[in-house]
């Protein structure tokens, strides 16, 4: 059995995911078979093409550049969430970006796409970089799906309606370049979730500019709330009755046998104790849930890194 799962946010939880991948190495037998860590994905603070949520401020360049190293030396790629629906030809220089892109260019780390002009630039600029297709995209129709697997992707992640519609995934003709979003904290069929991404795109260009200038900002075009949603505070708990939710048995007996093997966990801007909760559910055997927890949990309050994020 494979199952490779991508975890959220290689700076926001980097203590953590770190904790949860030694741990893995020093304790295979409380975890649940066949399970790898196959990405993080998320992107370092100022990245003005990240999308899906918002970054911003400077990244600390020592910072990244440790984040990289301590994954990449457990052989676990970074993919960086450049997803951003609003970039234009002008953002397409972003020194920032760049510099990320150029800082990681090593072969095994990858990006995450929407906007075809950006996917276009990173194509032709950074050739190595295995591309995944964003479920941002919200493709919705089974032909969609399949027409996005003919392309040049390593990966395509699916909109999370499909999500336990059997009939209709049996209809995938590449599962196994298929990764399904497991965890989704919104709510089947929302209809602000491509307003909701949007509004993030222009937030992140937005605020980037702001952290990066001294100049004076126009006030009257900058958008001052994150959008209003109810949904984003969900725990793994709340969702479990949603027609979306994806149980860890569910992924062993039903999509591992029809062929998926790329699951995806949300959960970038969560606190980091909801998602161990996460990554326990997902992980861990039932027989080991509470031993593996508490060990986690004072390993992270114990080791947790300090180290500054941001250019001071």
């Amino acid at each position: 059995m494979e199952i490779n799962y991508h975890l959220p946010s290689f700076t926001e939880h980097y203590s953590l995911n770190l904790l949860i991948f030694d741990y893995m190495q020093e304790h295979p037998e409380y975890f649940r078979d066949g399970i790898k860590i196959a990405s993080v994905f998320g992107n370092f603070p100022g990245a003005l093409w990240n999308g899906g949520r918002t970054v911003p401020a400077i990244a600390n360049p020592q910072f990244s550049k440790r984040v990289m190293e301590e994954y990449n030396k457990r052989g676990i790629p970074l993919r960086f969430t450049f997803t951003n629906p609003h970039i234009t030809e002008k953002h397409l220089n972003d020194p920032v970006c760049n510099d990320i892109l150029k800082m990681a260019d090593n072969g095994l780390n990858q990006v995450i796409v929407m906007s075809p002009i950006l996917e276009q630039y990173i194509r032709e600029n950074y050739p190595n970089y295995k591309i995944t297709s964003s479920t941002c995209k919200q493709i919705r129709d089974m032909d969609g799906v399949n027409a996005e697997l003919d392309k040049d992707y390593c990966l395509v992640v699916l909109d999370y309606n499909w999500n336990n519609k059997f009939e209709e995934l049996e209809k995938i003709k590449d599962k196994g370049r298929c990764e399904v979003l497991i965890n989704a904290c919104c709510q089947p069929n929302c209809q602000r979730r491509g307003e909701h991404y949007s509004t993030i795109g222009k937030l992140q260009i937005e605020r980037c500019i702001a952290a990066r200038s001294t100049l004076q900002i126009n006030r009257d075009n900058i958008i001052e709330e994150d959008f209003p949603c109810p949904y984003m505070a969900n725990s793994i708990y709340d969702i479990t009755g949603y027609s979306t939710y994806v149980s860890p048995e569910d992924i062993e007996n039903k999509y591992v046998p029809m062929g998926f093997k790329h699951f995806k966990i949300e959960g970038r801007t969560t606190t980091d104790i909801p998602i161990l909760e996460t990554y326990v559910h997902y992980f861990v055997k039932p027989e080991f849930e509470r031993k593996t927890r508490l060990a986690l949990l004072k390993k992270l309050t114990d080791k947790i890194d300090h180290f500054n994020y941001f250019k001071e």
